[in-house]
């Protein structure tokens, strides 16, 4: 039942989704719906899966909490399998996507402070997110998220995103960068895709003017792109990645990664964490990792993106009102030209959950474990409310 003590921070919320199994939830009034959003991007392998379920449950009932002043067989199980994955050094648990770029910010500036910069400056993008704390929040390129929240925190420039040109002109006039922090993808920005070799040039860069490059992976990162990083796409090393959302399958847990001469920043005293890296969050993490290895549900999530770009490119390719279909993997927008928002209530009367972001993108962030079936079921959906949309 809905309530009257929760700050009114998500606006109205029509539906109560009370239950979930693989790609589909129930809500309250036992109405059931295909979830092409995921939790955004949160439950790649659907929801109540039996690893997770298991994982969780299992750590439950021995050890949920002992703190970081001690050593925790499941984190250490799990920072190994994420060593191994990602080709990083080292890493750190948090909550929290926010959080783990609350990290990466903090390691930008010790990079600044070791080399002398007094304001050590970060470059981030326009339209870029990356968390709501009050440093993600400088970060993040939204002007309407920062208003009435000024005033902010200093040490960032911002450049328009794909633009390596503007990365240069910034470097010609500032010598207190220390890094840059930028998404592979952009997710809230409406699904943005960068050219090909962006960030190959972004590394070059770098490596250049002895810069950090962080990658903010917790919308891209886990297999939803292809690979289990989008970086490994493009045969890149970052000096920092951040993780979160799909890392465990909708529990809590971020994770910020190291490599190269950001490996050794953080030293005792440093950072620190209450929950990070809890033992019952590591144990979902490494079951939500495991399987989506085993299972190779990122060549599947590749797979199923192009067949689906196609399918709506089949379908919606004619539309006057479509801009543009465009994604990676299973990370994928429909960009119209007016604002769309009313589709998301639109698709949930028809059984299908989305989401629409940047004012004018159909955003769809599907768990990895869609079949084909539930593929063509949402195209049949969706195509419909698409082309008979008039705002």
């Amino acid at each position: 039942m809905p309530t009257n003590a929760l700050m009114n921070t998500y606006g109205e919320r029509a539906l109560t989704l009370v239950r979930g199994e693989g790609a589909y939830v129930w809500d309250s009034e036992g109405k059931r719906y295909l979830d092409a959003l995921a939790g955004i991007a949160v439950c790649g392998l659907g929801h109540a899966h039996p690893a997770v379920t298991e994982a969780v449950s299992g750590q439950a009932s021995s050890l949920v909490h002992c703190s970081n002043l001690y050593n925790i067989p499941a984190q250490q199980q799990f920072a190994d399998k994420l060593q191994s994955v990602s080709g990083m050094s080292k890493l750190f648990f948090g909550n929290s996507g926010a959080e783990a770029n609350e990290a990466a910010i903090k390691l930008a500036r010790l990079h600044g402070h070791s080399k002398g910069i007094e304001v050590p400056t970060i470059i981030v993008m326009d339209n870029a997110f990356h968390g709501r704390t009050l440093a993600t929040l400088t970060a993040t390129g939204n002007r309407k998220v920062h208003a009435g929240f000024e005033p902010l925190v200093r040490g960032f420039t911002r450049a328009p995103f794909n633009d390596i040109d503007a990365i240069k002109t910034i470097a010609s006039n500032n010598s207190n960068i220390a890094a840059i922090l930028v998404e592979p993808i952009q997710g809230e920005g409406g699904i943005q895709i960068p050219d090909a070799d962006y960030l190959q040039n972004l590394r070059a860069l770098c490596d250049e003017h002895d810069w950090l490059l962080m990658l903010d992976e917790i919308q891209t990162g886990n297999g939803r792109t292809g690979a289990f990083f989008n970086y490994q796409l493009h045969g890149v090393m970052p000096d920092v990645a951040t993780l979160s959302k799909g890392l465990g399958n909708g529990f809590p847990i971020g994770a910020c990664f190291v490599h190269g001469k950001a490996t050794d920043l953080f030293q005792p005293g440093n950072h620190g964490s209450t929950f990070g890296g809890n033992p019952v969050a590591c144990a979902a993490g490494l079951a939500t990792v495991n399987t989506i290895v085993e299972q190779d549900l990122c060549s599947s999530a590749a797979r199923l993106g192009k067949q689906l770009l196609q399918q709506f490119s089949d379908e919606l390719g004619d539309c006057d009102h479509v801009v543009d279909i465009r994604g990676q993997g299973l990370m994928i927008g429909l960009e119209l030209n007016t604002p769309c928002a009313e589709l998301v209530a639109q698709a949930a009367e028809q059984g299908l959950l989305i989401n629409v972001t940047a004012g004018n993108v159909v955003r769809l962030l599907p768990p990895l474990i869609f079949s084909d079936e539930q593929a063509q079921q949402l195209v049949a959906i969706l195509s419909p409310l698409i082309r008979n949309f008039n705002p």
